[in-house]
């Protein structure tokens, strides 16, 4: 089986980010990236897959030449090649799916498994991209998966349970908290990962569809207004929520 693992380099949780000086983007200056979270249970599926079907996993990531690192926590993971779509901007998601699409059809994977989101675009929308690019069914937030010649059985989380579903590969899966538990690496793997080939390719040359106008950290300010339960402070509560705070 030819699994085609797909991942990114995101800001650590804990970084304290900062609006960078073109106003549309983060100071990456002292921001510590790793694996993103999700992407681990991409990962450690396609590992599984391979140890119960056979095959190879290549990883790859879309990213500046900095998004070396995640692959080699792949490769150290197990991952048997690595493949980096060097894009210093990484445009919009757009972008990023087009390279992917590109690099599954010159590769033919029978199944490709991204994590269900990325956590610091959070747009969602990445897995069910690549597919439609590529004309493939696709299956999101798996939390169980079963692949049986050419059969594919999952179930994913909903709003209030899950439902199971079928599909056949080849296909597109993205992988939910839950689905497995992720494998640590092991030192001599990580010392091993350091000195293997990674491919790099050319990004996608495709306009993006997607354009960041402004951006701009939450603001944290607390006006410590107290409310009673009158009917009165209660519409007062909801005139606020509508016109300030702009939620509702």
């Amino acid at each position: 089986m030819n699994i085609l693992v797909c991942i990114s380099q995101v800001p650590d949780t804990t970084t304290r980010v900062a609006v960078g000086p073109d106003g549309k983007s983060i100071n990456s200056a002292g921001v510590k990236f790793i694996l993103n979270p999700y992407d681990e249970f991409a990962i450690e599926e396609g590992l599984r897959l391979k140890e119960q079907h056979g095959g190879t996993v290549t990883t790859v990531t879309v990213g500046p030449d900095t998004a070396k690192d995640v692959l080699r926590t792949a490769l150290a993971m197990g991952s048997d090649t690595a493949v980096l779509v060097k894009d210093e901007s990484r445009s919009d998601s757009f972008v990023v799916a087009s390279a992917i699409a590109e690099l599954a059809t010159d590769i033919s994977p029978d199944v490709i498994i991204f994590g269900r989101q990325s956590i610091d675009f959070d747009s969602f929308v990445l897995p069910s991209m690549v597919a439609e690019l590529i004309s493939w069914p696709s299956i999101t937030m798996v939390s169980s998966l079963s692949i049986n010649g050419l059969d594919v059985t999952a179930e994913r989380d909903i709003e209030g349970g899950r439902e199971q579903v079928m599909s056949s590969l080849p296909c597109v899966v993205s992988a939910q908290k839950g689905l497995n538990e992720p494998r640590y690496p092991k030192l001599p793997d990580i010392m091993k990962a350091k000195s293997k080939p990674i491919t790099e390719r050319t990004a996608s040359s495709v306009a993006p569809r997607v354009e960041t106008l402004d951006m701009q950290l939450p603001d944290n300010r607390r006006l410590n207004r107290v409310f009673g339960d009158s009917d009165a402070d209660l519409d007062q509560v909801v005139r606020l929520l509508h016109e300030e705070a702009k939620v509702i």
